[in-house]
């Protein structure tokens, strides 16, 4: 099962950092090390309003299917989910390309707007693999 294929009404993307280990000596002297060469780290938070409660539960399907937060997953096309409508996707979640792939940073939430009708929100965080 692939991530649901839905247009998001909201999209939140933070685009992470390189592995950098700051060591600040007792006079304030600081000393950076950069201990990777792939930056990780990325961040989505996409929420998807009045959905019908059918589409709202393959969300909660795909997660049980990635095993909460801990199988990583990709989306299967540049076009897809919550990059539909962003014309910066293409490179802001470019992040295949730097060697990365999605899990949930935690359980989809939905909340019932309608007899029927719910909205959904889903935290993602990128990690290296």
């Amino acid at each position: 099962m692939e991530f649901p294929n839905f247009a998001p009404s909201s999209r939140n993307y933070t685009d992470g950092d390189w592995p950098v280990k700051t060591y600040k000596a007792l006079d304030g002297m600081e000393v950076r090390i950069l201990y990777g060469a792939k930056q990780t780290g990325m961040a989505l938070s996409v929420s998807y309003n009045n959905l019908t409660d059918a589409e709202a539960n393959t969300f909660l399907d795909h997660y049980r299917q990635q095993k909460g937060t801990f199988l990583w997953f990709q989306f299967p096309a540049f076009d897809w989910g919550p990059q539909k409508g962003w014309e910066g996707a293409n490179t802001a979640f470019g992040v295949s390309e730097r060697g990365n792939k999605w899990r949930y940073a935690e359980a989809p939430t939905i909340t019932g707007v309608y007899p029927g009708i719910s909205s959904v929100s889903v935290s993602l965080v990128a990690v290296l693999i």
